[in-house]
């Protein structure tokens, strides 16, 4: 059977075995609970919460401040003993509320379920949006903005991601296996929403345990089970699109200009929650992985549970690990330790040794190509980086640095070792900040 796919990528060894064959377990709740304000693309959350104040599970701690925005939930019940600014996984640190928790892990009373046939689309999306429900396949997009289209952008074809293409995690994975049928209440409630025609769920084909098991569930519905080619980065949004459709969103443009939505099949089961259980997204599944941990496994983490306990749950180390990083290992983020808190964007945490880490010294570019050949946007990434790092920013626009979805492809086959997605994002970075000072000025 020919399997749909995208043009570019590369096949890095996906390294799954260590997890996939692992049921997702609860985790237990650490004593400390550090719950970052910012967790998501758009405003971060303000606290409405204050030291000494009870909270229950479920409780708002963070208020949403624009549309592009959701609030933050408190993960469990307990007493918050601090409003601070906290290490942060993005590599620096801002506030957080930080619990200690009570251990009784009591419900807010004020939640309450509903039922989806006794709503209307837009009382779904508010409902998801006080929910502070986001992508969880790792960019954390508010998903409430995401289902509510402009009028003029009719959405069509809606697709559910469950490929899971980044190397070591395999969190989304065991959700299809074990969690099939809340995936799909999500999925017909933003079908519901978005009054889509045509339904896919793509699943790649080093799932097929996932694929037959939704054939089963889909069948005489329709949503259609999409078998996809093993390739990264074959979950990317637009290489989706492109493999599912055949369709391209155009540069600078979004899904919603083709007609097009994509959520992840982890964010359908939190849309559940928040529908029909009236919960918020406190909790989501992450693969803790990688030759330097003692027990690698699937675990049902809350937001804000600190790195260190995640490690403590899965045995401890094995050695010291030569890279700590957040994700996967291909758009991941390296962590300088284990103080930071999992955040809705956690699907992993991946411990390497040293000697899985290459320290390879760059060298000159040798024009082979293979970075043009491997970039799934179509890009010349070697003369765009070469452009950030001379901060020529505009020539780094002109050859639509901004498209670059930082997959890391270029990167892991170029045979200098050049950082290229590292000078690439640089470029990115400066060139918003160049506009934001143009805008202001």
């Amino acid at each position: 059977m020919s399997l749909k796919t995208f043009a570019g990528g590369i096949h890095p060894p996906d390294n799954k075995q260590w997890s996939s064959h692992k049921a997702i377990e609860d985790c237990p709740l650490p004593a400390e609970f550090i719950v970052p304000l910012a967790q998501h693309i758009g405003a971060p959350s303000v606290a409405c919460v204050e030291v000494g104040q009870q909270v229950s599970k479920g409780d708002e701690i963070g208020s949403a401040k624009g549309f592009v925005s959701v609030p933050v939930h408190a993960p469990t019940s307990g007493e918050v003993t601090a409003v601070e600014n906290r290490p942060h996984p993005w590599g620096t640190s801002l506030p957080a509320v930080v619990i200690k928790a009570d251990g009784e892990d009591r419900w807010s009373t004020e939640l309450q379920p509903a039922d989806p046939s006794e709503l209307s689309p837009d009382e779904i999306i508010e409902k998801v949006r006080l929910a502070g429900v986001v992508g969880m396949g790792g960019a954390a997009f508010p998903a409430h903005v995401k289902m509510s289209p402009p009028p003029e952008k009719k959405i069509s074809t809606l697709i559910f991601n469950g490929v899971e293409c980044e190397p070591y995690l395999t969190a989304d994975h065991r959700m299809m296996l074990e969690e099939p049928e809340r995936i799909l209440q999500g999925v017909a409630l933003l079908q519901y929403v978005l009054g889509a025609e045509q339904v896919v769920i793509g699943i790649e084909a080093n799932k097929p345990d996932a694929i037959a098991l939704f054939e089963k569930h889909c069948a005489g519905t329709p949503v259609e089970v999409m078998p996809l080619q093993v390739k990264y980065p074959q979950g990317a949004e637009k290489q989706l699109i492109a493999a599912v459709t055949g369709k391209e969103v155009p540069s600078g443009g979004l899904p919603m200009d083709i007609g097009v939505a994509v959520h992840n099949v982890s964010t359908a089961a939190a849309i559940t929650d928040a529908i029909i259980h009236g919960r918020p997204l406190i909790e989501r599944v992450c693969t803790v992985t990688g030759p330097a941990i003692r027990e690698p496994k699937n675990l049902r983490i809350r937001i804000g549970t600190p790195l260190s306990h995640l490690v403590e749950v899965c045995g401890g180390l094995v050695e010291e690990p030569g890279k700590i990083i957040l994700g996967g290992p291909m758009m991941g983020f390296t962590q300088l330790g284990f103080d930071v808190p999992a955040t809705r964007g956690t699907s992993g945490l991946l411990l390497l040794r040293a000697e899985d880490v290459s320290s390879h010294p760059e060298s000159p570019c040798i024009r082979c190509a293979r970075c043009v050949q491997a970039c799934p946007i179509n890009l010349l990434p070697t003369t765009i980086a070469a452009y950030a790092r001379r901060d020529l920013l505009a020539e780094a626009a002109e050859y639509c640095a901004m498209d670059c979805i930082e997959c890391g492809s270029c990167s892991y086959v170029c045979p200098s070792t050049i950082p290229l997605v590292q000078a690439i994002r640089y470029g990115k970075a400066a060139i918003l900040a160049k506009k934001r000072s143009t805008q202001v000025s």
